[in-house]
């Protein structure tokens, strides 16, 4: 099955979800909502609508990481899967967002300063090995060798995230990719022949796949690329 979405919804959620049956929450990074309007978010989508999750930033990013400035306070000791407090209780409020909104995955996007040291590892290894594993963990590493990327997705059981247009999945139960634009970063807009390749590619994979465009034209890409999954023309 390939299930195509956005990071966010970029339009009306009504309109949204006429248009697609899976979007991935970037709020729950930023600032998580309150548990009112997830259920409420749950409630108003059709039954058959899927959410993804992506994990409070307090679980994945430290103190000075600019994306801080949407949630209004930097918290000390956070970031990097540290088995600290605050950490633990960043993933108790993503945790429970997810169980309102029925979701299967959650996805741990680290940022570039989170490198393949063995002291980061240890902490990924300590904080998943703590949590209950009531979802499929999903893990979007930048900068990590290859070999360190499908050792540690392999031992705890995560799905390797990426974008396909940059690199190849290494490990996971399914598939999941981001599509952050490639050449102009989140500018850029996919054309029609990057799109059927897309296509071709997504279709010859063997498992369950979610392909989640996360650029400024995310809308209108998403629906350019499920038109032509419909076709026969890849």
């Amino acid at each position: 099955m390939i299930k195509i979405g956005c990071c966010s919804f970029p339009v009306r959620r009504e309109e949204y979800y006429k248009n697609f049956k899976v979007v991935e929450v970037q709020q729950t990074f930023y600032k998580p909502p309150k548990l009112s309007t997830a259920k409420k978010w749950r409630k108003e989508a059709p039954k058959d609508f899927e959410f993804t999750v992506k994990a409070f930033q307090i679980i994945t990013h430290p103190p000075n990481s600019t994306t801080y400035r949407r949630l209004g306070y930097r918290p000390r000791n956070a970031g990097f899967f540290k088995p600290c407090k605050e950490v633990f209780e960043a993933w108790e409020i993503t945790e429970e967002i997810a169980k309102v909104l029925k979701a299967k995955v959650i996805v741990f996007q680290t940022p570039k300063s989170f490198r393949d040291t063995e002291e980061n590892i240890r902490n990924m290894v300590e904080f998943f090995s703590s949590i209950e594993k009531d979802f499929i963990f999903a893990f979007e590493p930048r900068g990590w060798k290859i070999e360190t990327i499908r050792k540690v997705c392999e031992e705890l059981d995560l799905v390797h995230v990426v974008d396909p247009f940059v690199s190849k999945p290494v490990h996971g139960k399914i598939y999941y990719f981001r599509l952050h634009g490639h050449t102009q970063m989140y500018r850029h807009k996919y054309s029609e022949k990057e799109l059927k390749w897309l296509a071709s590619y997504v279709k010859s994979l063997d498992r369950e796949v979610y392909v989640m465009f996360n650029n400024v034209h995310m809308f209108e890409d998403a629906k350019a690329f499920r038109d032509i999954l419909k076709t026969e023309r890849i």
